[in-house]
């Protein structure tokens, strides 16, 4: 099996990228290369957007994560995150290779950037090229789990096919992989029914941070995500899925991925 910190240094591109104009920098950094210091400030900025953080939890969660992306301003300080890791789990003979998004955060006053989206897709991409073209054979996702509707709405963005889906229905053999990955990585806490995971200690998104309004629920999109995650508000998580490759990509995600 091939290991994401073996592969991790030889992504020359996009390992390191600029944003002009906000002075950000992205990398992407094996968990174990983490300072105490980012570890400090990465736990900082979650418990300034979610409820019920623990320093604890955190590094718990932490521990069993492969890499992270961080964002730095021109000072070096973190202003955003994401870690992530691998799930493999065999649904029906078949080999099914999942990158799951841990704590995701990014500094309100750099809302709206795309660095953190580039520097991800670009680095899980040729880590899922690196995979198909080990074992062909295999097959790719994105397993991610959603509380608020802004980290759900990314998807139609960037990929043409998702699950949860407001219109196609989700098909038997996506939803087996989805429960599949729901059931390895969260246990009794997944609904297989609902694709719901609901954790004994929630950390729902603190109040301002992504609030559904009256008229954001004219979106066909976040009025779905509500229906699909009523108890949003109190953390509960709606777990989606989307295959990782380029043929699943809008033209949107094909600019975000690159060439």
């Amino acid at each position: 099996m091939n290991n994401l910190m073996d592969v991790l240094p030889t992504l020359k591109s996009p390992l390191c990228e600029s944003l002009s104009g906000k002075g950000l920098t992205g990398s992407v950094v094996p968990r174990p290369e983490l300072t105490p210091c980012d570890r400090n400030r990465m736990y900082e900025l979650l418990a300034i957007y979610f409820e019920g953080t623990t320093r604890d939890r955190f590094e718990s969660d932490l521990e069993e994560k492969e890499a992270v992306v961080l964002l730095r301003d021109i000072r070096g300080r973190i202003e955003g995150f994401s870690t992530y890791m691998r799930i493999e789990v065999p649904v029906d003979g078949q080999d099914i290779v999942a990158f799951f998004s841990g704590d995701t955060i990014v500094a309100r006053q750099y809302w709206g950037e795309t660095i953190l989206s580039r520097l991800w897709s670009q680095t899980v991409f040729a880590e899922a090229a690196c995979i198909e073209a080990e074992r062909p054979n295999a097959q790719v996702y994105w397993f991610l789990i959603c509380s608020g509707y802004k980290t759900f709405r990314f998807l139609p963005v960037f990929f043409r096919e998702f699950y949860p889906h407001p219109t196609p229905p989700m098909p038997p053999d996506v939803r087996l992989i989805l429960n599949s990955l729901g059931q390895r990585k969260f246990g009794a806490h997944y609904d297989d029914a609902t694709g719901i995971v609901r954790l004994p200690q929630a950390t729902p998104l603190r109040h301002g941070v992504a609030d559904i309004t009256d008229h954001r629920l004219r979106d066909p999109l976040v009025a779905f995500f509500t229906a699909m995650n009523p108890r949003h508000g109190e953390g509960d998580e709606l777990a989606c899925l989307t295959r990782i490759c380029r043929t699943n990509l809008t033209r949107a995600g094909e600019r975000m991925v690159g060439p």
